[in-house]
């Protein structure tokens, strides 16, 4: 197994700011946008996204929450060991809201249709886009396309990204993992 680094921390910071400028231009405001950061590994880029709107850009009152999506996904009874599933925590209305799907790598598309379902729960948003730092492009099994990515990654199917956060493994790191 080898491990090549895609991007380093600062490469990620920079990407990050790049995305909230995105983010600013398309939704001003942010009056009637919320983030939603996809359990597990989406909250980490949904959390560092607000504290630079908020921070560096002045942005006020974000809304995050976090959505989990383990009993969803359509593959959820394919293995035999139990599942733990993450927290949920939406605390404010959807219901005609400008929802922003947040993860850290867009793979199959799967995450996102079972976070699809998912928000129904919590209301019937006016508006869903999707951000990601990670695009395997080349990997989609359903039709599903990121409105926002950090960077595009032609990983074969052997491959992965793996996505360190410094507030959860010690560092910004994104890795392509070769078996």
């Amino acid at each position: 197994m080898s491990q090549k680094v895609l991007l380093n921390s600062k490469e990620v910071t920079i990407i990050l700011h790049r995305l909230a400028c995105q983010l600013i231009e398309k939704h001003l405001d942010f009056s009637d946008t919320i983030l939603i950061g996809i359990q597990p590994r989406g909250v980490f880029l949904a959390e560092r996204l607000k504290q630079i709107l908020e921070s560096e850009y002045k942005t006020p009152e974000i809304s995050l929450g976090y959505l989990d999506i383990t009993f969803f996904r359509d593959d959820f009874r394919r293995t035999d060991k139990p599942l733990e599933a993450n927290k949920t925590q939406i605390n404010f209305i959807v219901e005609n809201k400008k929802v922003i799907f947040i993860d850290d790598v867009l793979f199959t598309g799967r995450s996102i249709r079972s976070a699809l379902t998912a928000i129904q729960s919590f209301g019937r948003p006016s508006e869903i886009e999707l951000l990601v730092l990670i695009d395997r492009r080349f990997s989609r099994n359903l039709p599903i396309q990121p409105d926002y990515r950090g960077r595009q990654v032609d990983a074969i199917n052997g491959e992965k990204v793996k996505v360190s956060w410094k507030e959860n493994d010690g560092e910004d790191v994104v890795y392509l993992i070769t078996n």
